[in-house]
């Protein structure tokens, strides 16, 4: 099998199934061998945060010298970027090699009536590759919620990971902060760590709290008042943290390359995580995390490509997204005229998302997202209009960016939000468009 019989392969499967539930994806990995018996994992859930705080505890566990997988969703470069071990995409050849194995399991559940969904198949592949090269420790995403998210087989971890919730996906979690915590909750496990994001709207800490006390769990609340901003700008984020759970409340200065005051909250969810780790026995040093906080990597969140004009590629698509999106605008780019790029799926909840960011723009280029779920670029740019900012449908990606362009001047900004399905065919148009240029 080719690589790109591969992708066919997966491609071919359904979204999701046709009821929710663990029996499926749980008999996929059984019949595979069970990989996931063969690895320790840390366990991410939540609205936002997820994948930067991922990204964070990958590269510091790496600098640390531990073999370390990652496993992302949704990707943003290209679809291996979901399967990373030290920073490196599966090679080809080995996805293709593992389908190859795993597709026949597939068929054959489908022939008795259990119909394996894309991402179940595409953790069963992540799974696999990373007990075939033994990692030491796994740093597992959820896909959508947690309880029935399929990333769930796992037993017990050595850490659960809740992040920022916020109302999205509520079709199917549920429509209050209440309820969308209790779905993610249902990664805690029997006797393991939990580890809070700590600004959490109301309501959630006490979901958390109940699931974690059930679990028997050492529940950890990453103090959003243990970090402090030193300074935010468009090479990173310089913050003072400080906690008792960590080199005994001593202040210790970190940077990581994202921007923004949220991803300092992040950051103090990744060192309580770290915390936990150490006191699981893992040989973290400091200097350890401080170099791998600092070289940490996510594509496509706050992205900076360019300073004159600046050009940020960011995926925020839900409320809490835009949100912070909205901060760092404010302090980044107050001086400056901003053109923006936007392209948002038709199940989200478009309209709240945008009422805090919109305003910031002098104008917004609308575009239809590559997705059967996308709004029509006409429909948004109409929503955009209703908050009194000019607005202009484009049909392609190259054509709305060439016109931000020429909206702008070296003193002027372009800001591109919205869908990661966008955010990743934005990021190809913006890198092409300089190497032409």
């Amino acid at each position: 099998m080719t690589y790109k019989e591969a992708i066919e392969k997966i491609n071919s499967l359904l979204v999701f199934g046709s009821k929710p539930g663990l029996e499926r994806v749980r008999e996929l990995v059984e019949r595979a061998g069970s990989p996931q018996k063969k690895l320790r994992f840390i366990h991410v859930a939540g609205t936002n945060g997820k994948g930067s705080v991922c990204a964070m505890l990958s590269s510091v566990l790496r600098c640390a010298g531990y073999k370390t997988g990652l496993f992302i969703s949704p990707y943003v470069l290209e679809f291996r970027e979901r399967f990373q071990i030290n920073g490196e995409m599966i090679p080809e050849e080995t996805l293709a090699e593992i389908v190859d194995k795993l597709f026949p399991i597939v068929e054959q559940m489908k022939n008795e009536g259990k119909i394996i969904t894309e991402f179940e198949l595409v953790l069963a592949v992540g799974l696999e590759w990373y007990a075939q090269e033994n990692c030491d420790v796994v740093v597992l995403e959820t896909g959508l919620g947690g309880r029935f998210d399929a990333t769930n087989i796992i037993d017990t971890p050595l850490a659960s990971v809740i992040m920022s919730i916020s109302l999205d996906h509520t079709a199917i979690l549920g429509d209050t902060y209440e309820k969308i915590a209790f779905e993610k909750c249902g990664i805690i496990k029997p006797g393991g760590i939990t580890i809070l994001y700590g600004d959490q709207p109301e309501g959630v800490r006490e979901v958390v709290e109940k699931a974690a006390n059930e679990k028997n769990n050492r529940l950890m609340i990453a103090d959003k008042n243990s970090v402090r901003k030193i300074d935010v700008s468009l090479d990173g984020t310089r913050f003072v943290f400080s906690s008792d759970c960590f080199n005994k409340g001593t202040e210790l200065e970190f940077k990581i390359p994202f921007i923004g005051e949220h991803q300092i909250k992040n950051a103090a969810a990744a060192l309580y995580t770290i915390s936990a780790l150490r006191d699981n026995g893992m040989n973290i040093p400091t200097s350890k995390v401080a170099e791998g906080l600092k070289n940490a990597v996510f594509p496509a969140r706050m992205e900076v490509f360019g300073k004159a004009p600046v050009i940020i590629l960011d995926g925020a698509h839900n409320p809490g997204g835009t949100h912070a999106l909205s901060a760092a605008i404010s302090e980044l780019l107050h001086d400056k005229h901003i053109i923006g790029i936007a392209g948002m799926l038709a199940d989200k909840d478009v309209k709240g998302a945008l009422a805090e960011l919109v305003p910031l723009f002098d104008r917004i280029i609308t575009v239809t997202p590559d997705n059967p779920r996308a709004m029509q670029a006409s429909e948004l740019s109409q929503i955009v209009s209703s908050f009194g900012v000019s607005s202009q449908a484009e049909d392609d990606y190259k054509t709305a960016f060439e016109k931000a362009m020429s909206y702008t001047d070296s003193n002027g900004a372009i800001v591109v939000f919205g869908s990661l399905y966008l955010a990743s065919d934005m990021r190809r148009v913006i890198t092409s468009y300089f190497e032409n240029n």
